[in-house]
């Protein structure tokens, strides 16, 4: 007899549907540019459940990762997948789950993500889908542009004080102030407006704008000290040309992107007592023109993602969000690409 965890006999619906003409979506060809074989193998080796919290059998796990990147596409939060799952007969079958069985809720959804995050799979498994669009010769890192932008937090900073007296200290008092419960997000400014949240530090490969690397930061958090932990989350090679903005444009950065044997593409800066020369103006506007590749990524992210804003609290879970919004980001321009 067929439970969730084993992959179900198709039932009576679920041939009629088979049998019937499909509607195509992107999904289709996202299974045709993805082996996703060694990715279900990853998850069973890492997760190994064969039953749920409440001791029923559990779903398949490439399944569910499935579902994360459903929820990416279409911007859905855990019970608006519970919801959609129940009657999208393109999800089902992206999925693979049959309409024999019940979905998985909203807190089997959340529960499956924190797995991914305790075991660190959220980083293996982008790493693991981009050498495949390498291999497809999709992502070309020959030129590496690096950005950053502000993600705000979920929590509505709030100002709360409490006071507590000083242990052996007659009389003393310490006053401790918080902003929300979201503690790693943090106050910065730009273009003279408060933002609370968080820093997204990004990089896109110069060819086709896929997302090759990243982490965050609270957002306070300077760009220009990023820089080289991005190039190498990008895993950039040696010979490749690394772009960013005036914002990383330092002593440090381009001397430890010539100790890399990489080439420096940042923009360059003026300052005082010295103004640009002509070259120098000339290769501004050249990486400017290329550096809208990394902007047009963050705009989608932000955008069609729901990522101007984190669904979730802590450095650790806004980046799998990242990392999630990233995978799902590659893997449609890479459909979409193939058509």
């Amino acid at each position: 007899m067929s439970n969730r965890f084993d992959k179900p006999t198709p039932g009576f619906l679920d041939l009629a549907i088979e049998g019937g003409k499909k509607a195509k979506t992107f999904l289709d060809d996202v299974d045709q540019v993805i082996d996703w074989r060694p990715i279900e193998r990853l998850l069973k080796k890492k997760l190994r459940r064969n039953r749920d919290a409440a001791g029923n059998p559990a779903y398949p796990a490439l399944a569910m990762f499935k579902v994360l990147l459903l929820q990416r596409w279409y911007n859905l939060s855990d019970q608006g997948m519970d919801d959609a799952l129940a009657d999208r007969i393109s999800f089902r079958r992206f999925t693979g789950m049959s309409f024999s069985y019940d979905t998985p809720d909203s807190t089997t959804i959340c529960r499956f993500r924190n797995h991914l995050l305790e075991r660190g799979l959220d980083q293996k498994l982008f790493d693991m889908l981009g050498r495949q669009l390498e291999a497809h010769e999709l992502i070309v890192k020959q030129g590496v542009i690096v950005d950053a932008s502000i993600v705000e937090s979920s929590r509505r900073p709030r100002k709360t004080q409490t006071v507590e007296k000083m242990e052996g200290e007659d009389g003393e008092y310490e006053v401790n102030t918080t902003y929300s419960n979201d503690l790693d997000a943090k106050w910065t400014v730009k273009a003279k407006k408060l933002y609370y949240g968080y820093k997204l530090h990004m990089s896109t490969d110069a060819e086709h704008g896929f997302i090759l690397g990243g982490h965050v930061t609270a957002a306070n958090r300077a760009d220009t000290k990023e820089l080289m932990e991005v190039v190498e989350e990008s895993k950039t090679p040696k010979g490749s040309m690394v772009m960013a903005d005036k914002g990383y444009a330092s002593r440090d950065n381009r001397c430890d992107l010539e100790e890399n044997h990489i080439t420096d593409g940042i923009m360059y800066k003026a300052t005082r007592g010295r103004k640009l020369t002509e070259a120098e103006k000339l290769m501004n506007r050249v990486i400017s023109g290329i550096r809208g590749k990394v902007e047009r990524a963050f705009g989608t992210l932000k955008k069609d993602y729901g990522f101007q804003r984190t669904r979730y609290l802590g450095i650790a879970k806004v980046k799998m969000e990242f990392l999630l919004n990233a995978m799902a980001f590659n893997l449609k321009k890479a459909a979409l690409m193939l058509e």
